[in-house]
């Protein structure tokens, strides 16, 4: 199905400055601390594969993704507007146990 209506930024979604709160500053210290070092990026169009583990079921599966991208873009390089496909999976773990798992390849490179 098509919707013909053009996508807004959230940008475009909010007035005023926005500021990053005291936990998003501490996620976003952890998540680079624990990012792979090693991960080279593609200045290709990229495919992201991302799968969060929730351990509530109440949680909507794209509440973390502009935090998560902006952090594997800092940490690897690359801009966000590289990403042309955009795969997200929710799965439900045990308080304590949740997890963010991810996956970039180029889109040109992939295998078949």
């Amino acid at each position: 199905m098509i919707v013909d209506i053009k996508p807004l930024s959230v940008n475009k979604a909010w007035q005023g400055k926005r500021f990053k709160t005291k936990d998003y500053k501490n996620f976003e210290k952890s998540m680079l601390l624990l990012l792979p070092n090693n991960l080279k990026v593609s200045n290709g169009n990229l495919l992201v594969e991302l799968t969060y583990g929730f351990s509530s079921k109440l949680s909507d599966i794209d509440n973390p993704t502009k935090m998560v991208l902006d952090c594997l873009c800092k940490k690897y390089g690359f801009d966000d507007r590289q990403i042309y496909k955009l795969i997200q999976e929710k799965k439900i773990v045990q308080k304590g146990k949740e997890f963010i798992e991810f996956k970039i390849t180029e889109l040109d490179k992939r295998p078949s």
